[in-house]
């Protein structure tokens, strides 16, 4: 702690979308180093990219580091990103695997797992050392968002604790949840994220710093309700329009209409009703229509018949919904044939 050591400031711009700066010469670099406990600040200005020593050493209680762009017309500053650096403060990486390939923000069904990889390394294993040289805190946070909300505007500070301990080993360890946190009475239509911290703990006068953290997102399963036909519907005629209202339509799926003869039975392959197939693309859940019309060819024989809504997602195949319906379009005629002589 008495050997005050200085940085190599690594200068990158990765914190804000890939070409955002560009080669421009309207920005201008700097990194401002933070001294704790005093927070003090100094300013060096950086070029876009390389390396170069700290403006001062790095005192006993740590100091943050700021990477900042500035505009010059209209004047206007980014802060691109933010690390903590102190004589012992250890390296962490956090990282989210579900059943979702998606990998620009990790995301999954609400009845859906997910693992939770944790690495640390720079712990020290020495008995005398200082407690922030031998552990870190992991904390897991969950958050609703409102009806139908996709998460832009959500105020993190106001997420839930939700379990707390602490690391003390380094290495590799992956943690598994069966089911989310996200609040919510029904938990099949829970919507919002849980995110997962790993935090150096406050040593003199630096504080508590994030050392690394990911979130993920959490969707409702999908519904989908008919109206227009029922089991006591019988078809003697031209079929009646239906009507399928689908609900949270999970993103990147895909959803359709068959019709089988029988009754429900899952796995069956029926034939897809033309016009009822729709494909969820984008980035969040959507609530979209059905309208069968003229969909007489589908249903060509008499008998029972099963209406029934799937929907493909990277989870696999699930039923929405399903209902039979009878369809008697014989003629009878009822009739005397008499003569006379």
């Amino acid at each position: 702690m008495k050997n005050f050591a200085r940085l190599v400031l690594l200068v990158g711009f990765l914190a804000l979308a890939p070409g955002a700066f560009g080669q421009s010469t309207d920005y201008t670099f700097f990194v401002r180093q933070v001294q704790m406990p005093t927070e003090a600040g100094w300013d060096i200005t950086v070029n876009q990219t390389g390396s170069q020593l700290s403006p001062l050493a790095i005192n006993p209680f740590g100091a943050r580091f700021e990477l900042w762009a500035v505009k010059s017309s209209p004047l206007t500053s980014f802060l691109l990103d933010t690390t903590y650096v102190n004589s012992y403060v250890p390296v962490a990486n956090v990282q989210i695997q579900t059943e979702d390939p998606y990998s620009v923000i990790p995301r999954t069904r609400a009845d859906r797992p997910y693992y939770v990889s944790i690495t640390v390394s720079g712990l020290s294993s020495d008995p005398a050392a200082p407690d922030p040289a031998k552990s870190v805190k992991l904390l897991r946070h969950a958050q609703a968002y409102t009806p139908n909300g996709d998460g832009s505007a959500v105020n993190r500070s106001l997420a839930t604790l939700v379990s707390q301990g602490s690391l003390s080993q380094n290495g590799f360890r992956v943690l598994q949840y069966e089911v989310n946190a996200v609040p919510g009475a029904n938990r099949t239509k829970v919507r919002g994220e849980e995110r997962f911290s790993v935090f150096s703990l406050a040593d003199y006068g630096a504080p508590e710093s994030q050392l690394n953290s990911q979130f993920l997102q959490i969707w409702p399963m999908s519904e989908a309700s008919v109206a227009g036909i029922s089991p006591t519907s019988v078809i003697k005629g031209i079929a009646p329009d239906v009507t399928i209202s689908l609900t949270d339509l999970y993103p990147e799926s895909v959803t359709h209409a068959q019709v089988y003869p029988g009754p429900p039975a899952l796995d069956t392959v029926g034939t897809i009703v033309p016009g009822a197939s729709l494909v969820v693309s984008g980035t969040v859940p959507r609530n979209e229509q059905f309208f069968l019309k003229n969909w007489d060819a589908a249903i060509p024989t008499d008998g029972q018949w099963t209406l029934e809504i799937l929907t493909t997602t990277p989870f696999g195949v699930d039923r929405l919904a399903a209902t039979t319906f009878t369809v008697d379009r014989a003629i009878k005629v009822n009739g005397a044939v008499t003569s006379a002589d």
